[in-house]
């Protein structure tokens, strides 16, 4: 497949650079617009357009199915996590600020764990979706 040379080097290009603008997306959610679930769709669209470009088998062995699933599970127990960790220290579920000895420094940090969850999971069920529906008509690879 390399009849596509342009777009090949262009999408190296493009890649590190949309991955570069979902962190800082994810980590500026909490001063300005986004967040996680913007920063988990900006960061499943970097490796939606290395499929489109390199094929998608090449994609399933960059990013397999099963990690995947570890993002998904991780990202949720990460959210829910830190609301049972508000739970232990005294709060109410997703009371951040217990989670440090100063009230602001706890709902920030909160707050960052949580879009961190979110973001997670949205970028492993987009890329998921992705591979479902790219995969239609075929066996889908475990690996």
């Amino acid at each position: 497949m390399k009849s596509k040379p342009v777009l090949r080097v262009t999408s190296k290009l493009l890649i590190p650079a949309i991955m570069l603008f979902a962190l800082y997306v994810q980590f500026h959610g909490d001063f300005g617009p986004g967040g996680g679930f913007q920063a988990g769709v900006i960061f499943a669209s970097a490796f939606i357009l290395y499929a489109l470009i390199f094929d998608i088998d090449t994609a399933r062995k960059v990013v397999p199915a099963w990690m995947m699933r570890v993002g998904l599970a991780s990202g949720l127990l990460l959210y829910a996590g830190v609301g049972v960790v508000g739970l232990l220290l005294g709060g109410k579920y997703l009371d951040y600020s217990v989670l440090a000895d100063n009230p602001v420094i706890g709902q920030h940090l909160g707050i960052t764990l949580i879009e961190f969850g979110v973001g997670v999971t949205v970028a492993s069920a987009m890329i998921t979706i992705f591979y479902l529906f790219a995969g239609q008509g075929r066996q889908p690879e475990d690996s």
